[in-house]
């Protein structure tokens, strides 16, 4: 029986790299544009004792954290590896998302409790000023999610971050609605109402984010990659009879790994086996799996592990 142990780093042709550089350049300047927007909002909210507005700057702060994690995530996916940390420190990006999530969590506690105060003792709400802060964050957030609009589909973190920002756009929009409505009619539980219903759709996107670094960090299946799908485009490659011992996981938040035995079948020469290796490979690259270590056995080798599918 062959075994045959294999490591690739061959990132000679990526599908999918987009052009870091701009990406960068959009990260640094959504963070600061935000960043700024975020403090000026939180002022306003308490200088205007508009809740709407400090739930809002709640998930304007969100967005500037999810830029500054995929701004680290490209920085430290260029970091050497050591003989400690033999990944580098692109599993930071995952540890990073988890504490953003569980700090978002905290915020929406922090918000809810006070909309419910209000609720019960309205305060007087000056809506004019509320509507015109929240006008600012629309054209904000519009014009921090065109910077990522061209490299959204390449990348994760990107996708995220464009996406956050777009929805961010509209929670502007609600609240520049609830800001004219006050200043009309003077109803001012709208300001809790709508800090009640920022809350929620920060806990929507939040849970998710939650549930996805959760996973991330106990190496299970990134949620964009179907296990299946993988092992059957794995057999879809001709010479191998069949695939076991697979095991995907999360590098980073955007680059995945693989193990996986894969069974010859009896007729391949010892020289097919490297070309082989090299197009699962690439099958595996376009299902973003940048690493994939692959172990190759004929049919001959009787295999007494528990998980052997054949």
């Amino acid at each position: 029986m062959a075994h045959s142990h294999s490591h690739t780093h061959d990132h000679g042709h990526h599908h999918h790299a987009p052009a870091i550089r701009s990406v960068n350049r959009a990260l640094v300047i959504g963070v600061i544009l935000n960043t700024v927007y975020v403090l000026a909002e939180f002022g306003a909210g308490f200088h205007y004792d508009s809740l709407a507005l400090v739930a809002d700057a709640g998930h304007n702060l969100s967005d500037v954290v999810s830029l500054l994690l995929s701004l680290l995530a490209f920085r430290l996916a260029r970091v050497r590896t050591t003989s400690t940390f033999t990944y580098g420190f692109r599993k930071s990006t995952v540890l990073a998302s988890l504490i953003n999530a569980v700090l978002l969590l905290v915020t929406i506690g922090a918000i809810v409790w006070e909309s419910v105060h209000r609720f019960r003792s309205p305060e007087p709400v000056q809506g004019g000023p509320v509507a015109w802060v929240a006008g600012l964050g629309i054209l904000i957030n519009t014009a921090s999610a065109l910077l990522f609009y061209r490299d959204k589909d390449h990348d994760l973190n990107v996708k995220g971050a464009y996406l956050h920002l777009a929805a961010d756009a509209l929670v502007s929009l609600g609240v520049v609605v609830s800001g004219i409505l006050i200043q009309y009619t003077g109803w001012f539980w709208l300001d809790a109402a709508t800090g009640l219903a920022v809350a929620v759709v920060i806990f929507v996107s939040t849970w998710q984010l939650l549930s996805d670094s959760v996973r991330l960090s106990l190496d299970g299946v990134p949620a964009d990659i179907d296990l299946e799908a993988v092992k059957a485009e794995i057999g879809r490659v001709g010479g191998i009879q069949a695939v076991h011992h697979v095991h995907v996981w999360a590098m980073s938040t955007t680059e995945n790994a693989l193990t996986a035995h894969l069974v010859l079948r009896d007729d391949v020469p010892t020289t097919e086996i490297e070309p082989l290796k090299h197009r699962v490979r690439h099958q595996l690259e376009h299902l973003n799996i940048q690493h994939s270590t692959l172990e190759t056995e004929w049919t001959q080798a009787p295999c007494n592990e528990p998980d052997c599918e054949n």
